[in-house]
């Protein structure tokens, strides 16, 4: 491994998080089955890509779902919440997952079209940009850089199981700031709210979310990034009021109806896609802008999200 990305690990995270992110990595990233949350990890069963490529072929919906995959849609979210400070009313959030930006071009190509006339006060990348989970990784941050540019500051994000903390530097080269289980203040008027984003939870679990929200003052508003949704009881439990994530891909390859066949995830069904809540935690799970194991979608268009955030008055006494 490059001895100068190792040292600007160290110094952007510290020894020891850097050292285990690495260790973690060199020991598990290419493992199919009996790691993270879940027991099979597709994205790592080569064979079953072949498969999914041979069926979709014989069944001539090849060229379909790649034409779906690329089908890049704008989708609009309003969260009301009583505990936003007034200054942040119509405060607005752009988010996007997913990418997997080495195998999925034309997606990635119609998602910079759309952002182009958009206003939004940030921007969230929740995680897996490398389309595997392993090996090289600059071409993904190749394909990535053209939908960067195209992106008004701040950019924040996360890393997602496809990610190797070693493309951190070269993300943020490009202006982007990833949270490692760490939180920043956003200011407005005179009030805050705070954005804490974890590291990968789902294959790595090297998440911390007790230390994230041990930096957030009490009563204050907090938003969460997490590659996955599968933290959300831990989220809720902490005390944050949105969390942003991805990783199902909503299905990616679904039945009539958008029924997915499997979201790859620990949790139920209705926190797999779109806005749900849990307890006081509002969640929203993206189906993602890019696509995973092939390059094809069915019943289940990628995204690009607004998230608006909007003050909800106490009801009267």
């Amino acid at each position: 491994m490059d001895h100068d990305i190792r040292h600007r690990l160290e110094q952007r995270l510290g020894r020891a998080h850097a050292r285990q992110r690495l260790g973690l990595e060199h020991d598990h990233e290419a493992d199919a089955f009996g790691h993270g949350r879940t027991f099979l990890h597709p994205e790592n069963w080569f064979a079953l890509h072949g498969l999914i490529r041979l069926v979709l072929r014989l069944s001539l919906t090849w060229g379909r779902g790649q034409r779906n995959a690329a089908a890049v849609r704008l989708r609009q979210n309003t969260l009301h919440s009583r505990r936003l400070p007034p200054a942040f009313n119509g405060f607005t959030i752009l988010h996007l997952s997913d990418l997997h930006a080495d195998m999925s071009g034309p997606a990635l190509a119609r998602a910079t079209s759309l952002i182009a006339g958009l206003h939004y006060d940030l921007c969230v990348l929740t995680g897996d940009f490398r389309g595997r989970t392993h090996g090289p990784f600059a071409a993904s941050l190749h394909a990535m850089a053209p939908l960067i540019a195209s992106l008004r500051a701040p950019v924040h994000a996360v890393l997602g199981n496809h990610d190797t903390v070693r493309m951190l530097p070269g993300l943020e080269e490009m202006g982007v700031r990833v949270l490692m289980n760490e939180t920043i203040p956003i200011l407005r008027d005179g009030a805050r709210i705070d954005l804490a984003g974890i590291d990968d939870a789902h294959f790595y679990r090297a998440d911390s979310i007790e230390k994230v929200a041990d930096t957030i003052p009490e009563g204050g508003f907090a938003v969460l990034l997490s590659h996955t949704p599968e933290i959300y009881r831990q989220a809720a439990h902490a005390g944050f009021d949105l969390l942003l994530a991805g990783h199902t891909h909503g299905g990616q390859i679904c039945l009539p109806g958008g029924v997915p066949i499997t979201l790859d995830s620990d949790l139920p069904r209705r926190l797999g896609a779109g806005p749900w809540r849990y307890r006081t935690l509002h969640g929203y799970t993206s189906v993602g802008l890019g696509t995973s194991v092939v390059p094809a979608r069915f019943n289940c268009p990628p995204e690009i999200t607004l998230h608006r955030l909007m003050r909800a008055e106490p009801a009267p006494s």
